[in-house]
């Protein structure tokens, strides 16, 4: 079966994969399941010290647990010395804001050669100080550069130092906060071009934010701001940004920038949401899981990769018009023609945090197969639901002459746990780097911990492979159904929920089926969690707090049937109905549900 990817990235024989047949189908291949005793296959077979920190990796590969409990970490890297360097967030983003203490940029070493850091060094403003964090950093000229807040940073780093003690220089500052991507990961090249990313505010620059059918501002002049690439002199400071400094256009949101061993540049982009819920008489709900590819592109001076009014369909293999632009489901082209197109492609919603190509070379360093392709962190999705979420995984993408030269294999598994979910995930991968041996970092920025990923399988020559599957195959909610439905908290008694005045426990059952997904396809999960403890995308429901209503069964209704267009809290923006169509009865139904879980009984 041949996959919809095969023309940019075709699949290892035997590897984990997502194929497509006719409309956007999707199977999983079956793998064996993760040893309790993983070895390292190989020309050693050599069993790896532990339990990989929990990760399932290719044969010959081990992991250990380099550092944990840093905090929100996101991106990385690593001096000659092997001393690794992080950049930690904070924010609304996070369910869980309780910072260890100093500032947000960690500096840690492994003195004992162990695989585990014995020395931690923190550095950089503290919140006390008016800091955040960020997500990028990168090393350049003897110095450690970081994101923080609406600036980047240079902390100069001398001699003997494992962190800088001098003060850091504004390099750069103004650089937006607003909207939907507040984040400024970047990439620093040889010459010193500071290449930061300033991802959309928007979902598509619609009129109304990721409201049903809105039209997209025409022209977007949020792209003289936003969604786009901007280059600086990295050996200067105090830089202020404007829209003069734009290097590249139409990139919704590129996290991870990165170099291959030839000095061209690529960026990950991720792929609008909302196809399905915004526009449902031009997508169904599978084309909504489906829709669009995530994408790695080659970065150029003045191209323009097409968001807004363009998306890249991995089924026709090429940039679609956008519906909020004219588009009509997929078949209409327009400007999309003269975009420039990606270079390998992957599921949709997966969401591409962080990408390093693998340069590396020597005695520890990963089989030669590994050698000039990447590494890509994915960070898992949110708008599959009621489908089954994907990504939460570290795949490996083949590269030959910029572009993919293979199928892609999903190389690191097992972060999130039992739930893939955005707001139940054990660990979400968001950041990586290479070490001057070959170790391959993987960061997690739901607890803070790194893992140190090496290869001691003793064959240089092996070929590239897929991780075991990690946990039981992913299931769509809207598969066919046991009584109790299959979403992740199925089978709990609802009977243990108290009933809203006025309504009765057989709508609040009906509402804990609409809100998961069994009825009527509705997204609720998705952005609340199956659980209702909220996410990064939309609030706790069960904390009993209520932002737009008094909390009545009344006023949660009207919530729901109205959306929220301008969250106060969260970054997420809900439609009407949660951008489905729901029944009046359906909609009392998951009204009561909420009601119940916001009032638990003592």
């Amino acid at each position: 079966m041949r996959s919809r990817f095969s023309s940019l990235c075709r699949h290892n024989t035997g590897s984990r994969l997502r194929t497509g047949a006719g409309a956007l189908a999707t199977a999983l291949l079956a793998l064996p399941a993760v040893g309790t005793s993983p070895r390292a296959a190989g020309g050693s077979g050599a069993a790896c010290p532990g339990d990989n920190g929990g990760l399932s990796l290719p044969p010959g590969f081990c992991a250990t647990v380099f550092a944990d409990n840093l905090g929100h970490v996101r991106q990385m890297a690593v001096a000659q010395d092997g001393t690794l360097y992080a950049n930690t967030w904070s924010g609304p983003y996070y369910k869980n804001n309780d910072l260890p203490p100093g500032g947000f940029l960690v500096a840690l070493k492994d003195r004992n050669g162990d695989g585990r850091a014995d020395v931690t060094e923190r550095f950089g403003e503290t919140p006390a100080q008016g800091g955040h964090g960020g997500t990028g950093l990168a090393l350049f000229d003897g110095a450690v550069y970081a994101e923080s807040n609406d600036r980047i940073m240079r902390y100069p780093l001398a001699q003997g130092e494992i962190a800088p003690k001098a003060k850091g220089a504004v390099v750069v500052s103004g650089l937006p906060l607003t909207g939907d991507h507040p984040m400024h990961p970047f990439a620093i090249t040889p010459k010193g071009e500071l290449l930061v990313d300033l991802g959309s505010a928007t979902n598509a620059c619609e009129v109304r934010n990721r409201m049903p059918g809105s039209p997209g501002n025409n022209p977007c002049t949020e792209k003289q701001t936003r969604g786009g690439i901007w280059r600086y002199d990295a050996r200067k400071t105090n830089q202020t940004f404007s829209p003069a400094e734009r290097y590249a256009s139409g990139i919704r949101n590129g996290e991870g920038i990165a170099l291959d061993g030839e000095g061209r540049v690529f960026a990950t982009q991720h792929g609008r949401d909302q196809l399905h819920e915004n526009w449902p008489k031009l997508y169904t709900a599978q084309q909504g899981f489906e829709l669009p590819a995530e994408e790695v592109v080659e970065l150029k001076q003045g191209a323009e990769y097409g968001w807004p009014e363009c998306y890249f369909d991995p089924t026709q293999q090429k940039l679609v018009l956008a519906p909020e632009y004219g588009g009509d489901g997929g078949r209409k082209v327009g400007l999309c023609a003269e975009r420039q197109g990606p270079v390998a492609v992957f599921p949709a919603h997966w969401a591409p945090n962080d990408m390093k190509f693998y340069l590396a070379k020597g005695a520890t360093a990963f089989p030669a197969a590994y050698e000039g392709g990447a590494f890509i962190a994915f960070h898992g999705s949110w708008n599959r639901a009621p489908g089954p979420q994907g990504g939460y995984n570290v795949v490996f993408q083949p590269m030959k002459d910029g572009r993919a030269s293979g199928d892609y294999v999903v190389f690191a598994d097992g972060f999130a746990g039992a739930v893939k979910e955005p707001g139940r995930a054990q660990h979400r991968p968001s950041g990586l780097a290479v070490g001057p041996d070959g170790a391959l970092y993987v960061s997690d920025d739901v607890r803070g911990r790194i893992w140190r990923v090496t290869y001691v399988g003793g064959n240089p020559g092996a070929a590239i492979a897929a991780a075991p599957a990690a946990g039981p195959p992913a299931r769509s909610s809207r598969a066919a159904l046991p009584p109790e439905g299959i979403h992740p908290d199925a089978g709990q008694a609802v009977a243990a929920l108290p009933v809203p005045p006025g309504a009765t426990r057989e709508q609040v059952a009906r509402g804990e089926r609409v809100f998961h997904g069994e009825v009527a396809g509705a997204t609720c999960g998705g952005c609340h969690g199956s659980d209702a403890k909220g996410s990064p995308i939309g609030p706790d429901l069960t904390d009993g707090k209520w932002l737009w209503s008094d909390g009545s069964l009344k006023g949660i209704e009207q919530t729901i049937a109205n959306g929220v267009p301008e969250p106060k809290q969260h970054g997420g923006a809900m439609p009407p109905m949660g951008g489905v169509e729901l029944s009046d009865a359906d909609l009392k139904a998951v009204a009561a549900y909420v009601w119940a879980v916001g009032h638990p009984t003592k």
